[in-house]
């Protein structure tokens, strides 16, 4: 018996052993490779803050790369997975650009079987992300855009009678929720033919699926942070992050208004027409277009296209609350250029805010084979993610002095000719940058004119300044909403 309790010590004590030796093997990896970084700690690596909801991944990498700016790259775990965080814009320009061959992944665990709408254009990698991006790329043209800009002009004007309807029953309006419902209502007309109804109606399904998606919670935050430190449990373990009824929803919904186009002939030159051309000619195709690859492209366009451009939307009228004079100035050029006629408005809203509020405060990529960085001798083995810092760059204060100032004079040709182009990434650069790009901007500058041409933006009681971040959030997003006092013209 004896013997039998001393060989159980034993072996527990060797398993313990045998753990402490994998987790400071994995933890000394970027130390015995050279690479200057933080101490790590067993477990949560150097993200202990983004783990117990403390900080966002964005404030994380930021407080990182405030202390080791002065390296070109800094080696950080997320869990015990190692990656770099690229803090030279030479070298973030040669990965995102030049070398993208290279770095052509995001490395984020698809689960196709479980979460078939994971597989989109946003995730996937290799040969299919080439195929889709080449495909779904006409549909953002010059020509094509031109021909959705009637409809976004029709849910513009809804937009503006409810607006005035809404302040009928309060001068504070929460501008996340009413951007969102706008945003769903463009993107559902132009990429999809579909009343969605979020404006006119409280109870519109695709609202309430774009609320359940970016739910921020305990739970859903503890499986996106096992799908990142240890993928292949993720993936083993076949865990779902998305609701069934979500993924059966967006399918029979996709399949339902494509059964309509084709047995009434209807053509819009939209997202779902683009869909039915390449179905045609699927025969033709290298990569097999399946109805749940397709859907998967839809459901993404569906989810970037409301949350990205309402966070903009929000967060633009959240800045120009705080800076009346930037409101007033923008609101002289909307006037003049409405009574103009001639549609030129700037961009110059859109940049200073993606600039100090980015919704997505990093980018990733993966190697998807070995990689020696020029002009050093420490190489990236494949598969090794790197971190391009866009939160902490974009409050750098060597490239924008008084970084938590909303300044219009940042944007000027001459400003913006004195930095360097990877200064402002909010849309990431490179092949694999954002596709809806233009539809944003048009989107946006819509939103907005109607919003300022009519109503004067101003804090209320409970509009917190600074705003305080979401922790849980996957985008960049104030805690507790933006509630704004609308104040007619």
């Amino acid at each position: 018996m004896e013997f039998q309790i001393q060989t159980y010590i034993i072996g527990f004590i060797a398993i313990i052993l045998t753990i402490y030796y994998y987790i400071t093997k994995k933890l000394n990896y970027w130390k015995n490779l050279g690479v200057p970084g933080p101490k790590p700690v067993p477990i949560f690596g150097n993200f202990t803050k983004l783990f117990l909801k403390k900080l966002t991944v964005g404030q994380v990498i930021q407080n990182i790369y405030t202390k080791w700016k002065h390296e070109a790259f800094v080696g950080v775990y997320k869990g015990h997975s190692p990656q770099l965080i690229i803090n030279d814009l030479d070298l973030i320009k040669t990965i995102l650009i030049k070398d993208f061959d290279t770095f052509n992944g995001r490395g984020v665990a698809v689960n196709e079987d479980i979460d078939p709408l994971t597989a989109n254009i946003v995730n996937i990698d290799g040969h299919r992300w080439k195929f889709i991006r080449a495909k779904l790329t006409p549909i953002f043209t010059t020509g094509k855009l031109k021909h959705m800009i009637e409809l976004m002009v029709e849910c513009a004007d809804h937009f503006e009678i409810y607006l005035s309807n809404q302040l009928k029953k309060s001068n504070v309006i929460d501008c996340r929720e009413v951007a969102a419902k706008f945003t769903t209502d463009v993107i559902g007309s132009c990429a999809f033919g579909i009343n969605m109804n979020a404006l006119s109606n409280d109870e519109s399904e695709f609202r309430k699926i774009g609320r359940k998606l970016f739910e921020s919670n305990f739970y859903t935050m503890g499986k996106r942070l096992l799908r990142e430190i240890t993928p292949w449990l993720f993936t083993s373990l076949k865990i779902s992050l998305m609701d069934s009824k979500i993924s059966k929803f967006f399918i029979n919904t996709i399949n339902e208004t494509i059964d309509v186009r084709k047995n009434n002939n209807i053509i819009r030159n939209d997202l779902i027409d683009l869909f039915i051309n390449i179905k045609k000619t699927e025969n033709n195709n290298e990569i097999q277009f399946t109805d749940s690859l397709m859907t998967a492209q839809a459901f993404v366009f569906f989810a970037a296209g409301f949350e990205t451009s309402s966070t903009l939307i929000s967060m633009s009228l959240y800045e120009l609350a705080i800076e009346p004079k930037v409101q007033e100035k923008l609101r002289s050029e909307i006037i003049g250029t409405l009574k103009n006629n001639d549609g030129k408005l700037s961009y110059d809203v859109i940049n200073k805010t993606l600039r100090k509020d980015p919704p997505v405060s990093t980018l990733i990529r993966r190697a998807c084979r070995s990689y020696k960085i020029p002009e050093t001798n420490t190489t990236i083995e494949k598969g090794t993610n790197v971190n391009i810092p866009v939160y902490a760059i974009h409050h750098d204060p060597s490239y924008y002095p008084s970084p938590e100032k909303f300044d219009p004079e940042r944007f000027t040709d001459s400003a913006k000719a004195q930095r360097h182009p990877m200064t402002l990434l909010a849309f990431g650069d490179g092949p694999k940058n954002c596709i809806g790009l233009r539809f944003a901007g048009y989107q946006f500058k819509l939103g907005i004119i109607k919003i300022l041409k009519n109503y004067r933006v101003k804090p209320s009681k409970s509009t917190v300044v600074p705003y305080e971040i979401d922790k849980g959030s996957v985008i960049l997003t104030p805690k507790n909403g933006i509630h704004l006092v609308f104040e007619p013209l």
